[in-house]
């Protein structure tokens, strides 16, 4: 049986700090994602007139190996990106719309604190940004930067 992760709960853009539960949660579904392979596997899947393929209709329009495309499925059913239904000796993958729709809803979350002046002509005032210096992080205020070192 194959186990499935849980989606993140956080949004590393929420405007506070994510937990490492939740980065690493995020990582591993988006580290599924960031296979060209994987991309057009979802994107085959979701333009099938019924939502849904096997192995067999995903091979031929790949190009890739069966056990290559196996492996690939497996990958998404366990980030949980896809969802499987076995009918006789053939399984079905669909997309698991929760899924795809908690992860764009993680990526596209705004931080509610961050000041906007649109339409005023100013730009928004930065935060505080974290700058290297010398191997190690250090807090920089835009407000306070002197321009020396630059």
């Amino acid at each position: 049986m194959l186990r499935t992760m849980a989606m993140p709960q956080m949004s590393p853009f929420a405007g506070t700090p994510i937990d490492r539960p939740d980065a690493e949660c995020l990582a591993a579904v988006l580290k599924a994602l960031a296979d060209p392979a994987r991309l057009r596997l979802l994107s085959l899947i979701q333009s099938t007139p019924c939502g849904e393929a096997c192995v067999r209709d995903l091979t031929a329009l790949l190009g890739l190996a069966q056990p290559t495309v196996s492996h690939h499925l497996r990958v998404l059913t366990r980030a949980g990106l896809l969802e499987r239904d076995k009918r006789g000796i053939w399984t079905y993958y669909r997309l698991a719309p929760a899924a795809i729709a908690t992860i764009a809803r993680l990526l596209t979350r705004r931080n509610p604190r961050r000041p906007r002046n649109a339409g005023q002509g100013q730009p928004a005032e930065r935060p505080p940004t974290l700058a290297p210096r010398r191997g190690a992080i250090s807090i920089r205020d835009p407000k306070q930067s002197s321009g020396v070192g630059r």
